[in-house]
């Protein structure tokens, strides 16, 4: 066959193809548009799932009559200067509207500030239609009619109505993210209206415009992040670990101002809550990263939501430091959701009280305390003990407690009721702190505590399981991990490029115990492993590291193998479900909970304690 030019309504459907996905992706390039052109106000009206009919009117600069032909051809913008690298605008490429008007039946309605009246044009399936006059206010408004009528073969892929309403309505909430002083309204006969009211474009503005389209509950369990480093500024608000989704779809990430999903970021999202959150629960977060625009590729695909950065081991670093030391910062703070979830199971007929944990098939938390035994971690016994980690003598099992707050647990008898009666009245300063004052032990487990307006119940092994965790991994890290020598070293045949990945990371790795170097062009030798990984298969540790420092220029994943030995290790040395404690126990493993970081959550992620408000419990009873 002759090669021979293709039409240009060829061209323009083989670019809608890329550019036009399905309804959502027509508000998404028409939203950002308007939002280009300046407008305060954005309107969108959807009939049939945006396949019917799709309509988005705003308020903005509007496009002149004699540029009404040049918006509706191929390559066309006004957003894109000589410079491909100094991207400022949400759109640039200018294939949206011919994409559109290839696949639909388009029409553009504009007016400028300073024109006297408005002109419309029409694309029908590719055909262009004369401009003509037409009566409307300062701005634009863009009408899709009968979305693919053209490619009939793409209408096959459309899901129902429903999804593509929620596909549309995720559209517009991400983008009001990223501009709260503009006025978002989408309606139509197959959905109720979403109206997000403007606010300002303040830290508290931003957050405001957060609560309208993540919900009250989001900034009452959220934590502000704020940090830069090397030119990349990071701003917004992460989730507590106690405040989690089932899924990842409440994870927002932007780029200067741009909704991406990118999965650089998520994996740094979830690596920095790797150890605080079940592996089935996510995090909320909105991040704004702010960089110099040449430093960030947003032209890898024309539909404009992946990036490439020029240094992804910076822009990682940044987000995975930047949560967790705010995670640490932010101190021990229950979900104000778990209130609620403990009301609703008190109330008569309701279905218990429960956290949502691992999913099937997963192993408890409970069933790996009950595992070992009553007799909990012993390090005289176990086959890791502190002196094979290379941390000094054992000594006696201190459980995690600092000397002073030890003695509790190693002198006295313990009682033996499980409701502590003639306890010494509470401090007015243990009162005052985030936990309270430990009152009673119910059920061998639960330690129940007051605070000057609320009800605190910790599960006693979860939590001394966190602080043991903490502990473990402060003393993993402060040093370089122990390793042990191999008889033979380990080849492993390896690609050269991740070869010379490996060796230019081999001080880091070495610091976490894996002894490597190159063995020829292709190969790396093996010579040392870390002792905590006992008999492991190094050939397969060492291609797991080299894909990881391929995709995010990180050495994240022996670190986190490390993490989850010391996981279980304290799984095993925290007190056991069932083991009475004094007063001066209970106290001592709150105090040590408020000063650890991470402790609202254990190992698994299940919270640690529950708040219950005093004015809850009184609602309970009917006294407000």
């Amino acid at each position: 066959m002759p090669i021979r030019q293709l039409s240009e309504t060829m061209i323009n459907q083989i670019a809608a193809g890329e550019v036009i996905e399905r309804p959502a992706s027509v508000v998404k390039e028409l939203v950002e548009n308007a939002l280009d052109a300046g407008a305060s106000k954005v309107e969108v009206v959807t009939a049939g799932g945006g396949l019917n009919l799709i309509r988005v009117t705003d308020d903005g600069s509007g496009i002149p009559e004699k540029e009404l032909a040049l918006a509706i051809a191929r390559h066309c913008t006004s957003k894109l200067s000589d410079d491909i690298h100094d991207i400022r605008s949400l759109g640039f490429r200018g294939e949206a509207l011919p994409s559109i008007g290839s696949v639909a039946r388009l029409s553009i309605r504009s007016r400028t500030a300073s024109g006297d009246s408005a002109a419309e044009i029409g694309i029908d399936g590719g055909r262009v239609l004369p401009v003509k006059p037409a009566a409307a206010n300062r701005g634009t408004t863009v009408e899709v009619r009968d979305l693919f009528f053209a490619t009939p073969a793409r209408l096959k892929f459309m899901k129902g109505e429903r999804a593509e309403s929620s596909a549309t309505g995720d559209v517009v909430k991400r983008i009001a993210i990223a501009f709260p002083a503009v006025r978002f309204t989408l309606a139509g006969p197959d959905r109720s209206t979403l109206e997000l009211p403007a606010t300002d474009d303040t830290p508290e503005g931003r957050l405001a415009r957060v609560a309208q389209v993540m919900g009250r509950d989001f900034p009452d369990n959220a934590i502000a992040i704020d940090a830069a480093r090397e030119g990349v500024h990071l701003a917004g608000h992460v989730s507590i670990p106690s405040y989690t989704r089932a899924n990842a779809l409440q994870q927002y990430a932007y780029v200067n101002g741009r909704p991406v999903r990118d999965k650089l970021i998520a994996g740094a999202i979830r690596g920095a809550f790797a150890d605080v959150l079940p592996r089935d629960r996510h995090a909320v977060t909105v991040l704004f990263l702010s960089l110099d625009p040449s430093t960030v590729d947003v032209n890898v695909h024309p539909a404009k939501a992946d990036v490439r950065f020029r240094d992804p081991g910076l822009v990682r670093g940044l987000i995975v430091g930047a949560i967790r030391e705010a995670l640490a910062g932010a101190g021990i703070r229950a979900a104000t959701t778990g209130a609620a979830g403990m009301m609703a199971a008190f109330r008569p007929g309701a279905a218990p009280y429960s956290h949502a944990g691992p999913a099937n098939g997963h192993r408890s938390y409970e069933a790996a305390y009950h595992a070992s035994g009553s007799g909990g971690f012993d390090p005289l016994r176990s086959a890791q003990r502190p002196l094979d980690m290379g941390y000094g003598e054992p000594r006696p099992r201190s459980n995690g407690f600092a000397e002073n707050e030890q003695a509790a647990f190693d002198t006295g008898p313990l009682a033996s009721a499980d409701v502590r009666a003639g306890m010494a009245e509470p401090t007015e300063a243990l009162l005052g702190m985030v936990l309270g004052a430990a009152r009673a032990q119910v059920h061998e487990n639960y330690i129940v505590a007051q605070t000057r307006d609320s009800l605190v119940i910790v599960d006693q092994h979860a939590a001394h399981e966190r602080l043991v965790y903490e502990a473990l991994k402060n003393a993993l890290h402060a040093r370089a991990v122990p390793s042990q020598i191999l008889l033979l070293p380990e080849i492993v045949d390896l690609p050269e490029e991740d070869a010379e990945r490996l060796a230019m990371h081999s001080d880091t790795l070495a610091k976490f115990g894996l002894g490597l170097e190159r063995f020829g062009p292709g190969a790396v030798a093996v010579r040392e492993t870390p002792s905590m990984l006992g008999e492991t298969n190094v050939q397969q540790l060492v291609r797991d590291l080299a894909d990881e420092i391929a995709d995010n220029d990180t050495v994240e994943t022996l670190k986190e193998r490390l993490d989850k030995i010391a996981a279980t290790m304290a799984c095993h040395g925290s007190v056991r479900s069932g083991r009475l404690l004094k007063a001066e126990e209970m106290n001592a493993l709150l105090r040590q909970m408020e000063a650890t970081p991470g402790a609202g959550t254990c190992n698994h992620g299940r919270p640690t304690y529950i708040e219950l408000k005093l004015a809850d419990i009184e609602r309970l009873f009917g006294r407000r």
